[in-house]
């Protein structure tokens, strides 16, 4: 298992898969390590996947301060990965919650970023959040599924603030395009892969500067790509259309049918999306320093 040392002595570990051009990969969950996102679907058949164990989840180890989980806390820790692998500058994936690690270190070091990919990804980090009405206009598109009765139930006592244990897990499928068995099997998963503690800290106070993001956003030179499952409450489309819009230049996927996980739901067309869009923004970026 590779590891590398943080800033502040924690070892660190990620996962090394396919070959080619890495791909720094940071998990969402909050605070769920990176064996959730597989492969990506095939992904790892074009790019050298570098999944990012965070601290204190998978292979990761537990730092001394519990306050370093808040998640600006470790943009250190995927600047120290850059370094270690040896890379001037690194394209960057995030899937859900992971997406605000990400931004804030484009934020913090654009320099270091040659492309952005934001799968499914909150932008806390901008002052954009996902609300009841965005979970609400997601759901309904989901009436016709068999299990939409008790899950919907189950959301309604999300909403508001009663859900116990059981109540989470029937809410699953709703995050989730296909829920079959590849689905319920990832979502057993979750709590076993997730650190509870740290993920409390993630957001909490003082985590997120919106206003100092978005400027420093607004002039990061990257190319971006923010995709979207049309299925997904978080972010619905037109929110992630409208993250786009803060990026100098930004462009959006939805996939159709897709969830919160869309890697499960279309692993082809998946791969096939964010590889072209990788392939083709590396070489812009090749031509653009040759030229």
């Amino acid at each position: 298992m590779p590891t590398f040392t943080a800033l502040d002595g924690t070892e660190l570990a990620f996962h090394a898969m396919g070959e080619g051009e890495p791909l720094l990969c940071l998990p969402g969950g909050p605070m769920r390590a990176s064996a959730y996102l597989g492969d990506l679907g095939g992904l790892s058949e074009q790019r050298r996947l570098i999944m990012l164990d965070l601290r204190g989840t998978g292979a990761s180890g537990i730092p001394a301060d519990p306050a370093t989980y808040r998640c600006d806390r470790q943009v250190s820790d995927v600047e120290a990965l850059r370094r270690h692998l040896g890379r001037d500058r690194v394209d960057v994936l995030a899937h859900s919650a992971g997406g605000d690690l990400a931004l804030l270190y484009a934020a913090r070091y654009p320099e270091r970023v040659r492309t952005l990919t934001l799968i499914t990804a909150r932008a806390r980090a901008l002052g954009v959040d996902f609300t009841e009405e965005h979970r609400r206009e997601a759901a309904a598109l989901r009436t016709a599924e068999p299990w939409f009765g008790p899950a919907h139930d189950a959301y309604e006592a999300v909403w508001a603030g009663t859900a116990d244990d059981a109540d989470w897990d029937t809410v699953a499928p709703f995050f989730y395009g296909r829920w079959d068995a590849v689905a319920q099997a990832h979502a057993a998963a979750d709590v076993a892969q997730s650190n509870a503690e740290a993920a409390e800290v993630y957001a909490s106070p003082g985590a997120f500067e919106p206003a100092a993001a978005r400027a420093a956003i607004a002039a990061l030179r990257a190319p971006v790509l923010v995709l979207a499952g049309e299925l997904d409450s978080g972010p619905r489309p037109r929110v992630a259309a409208a993250i786009a819009e803060l990026f100098p230049t930004a462009e959006v996927a939805v996939q159709p049918g897709g969830g919160h996980f869309p890697w499960l739901d279309d692993p082809v067309g998946f791969a096939r999306t964010v590889g072209t869009f990788l392939t083709r923004k590396s070489q812009d970026a090749q031509e653009s320093r040759i030229g």
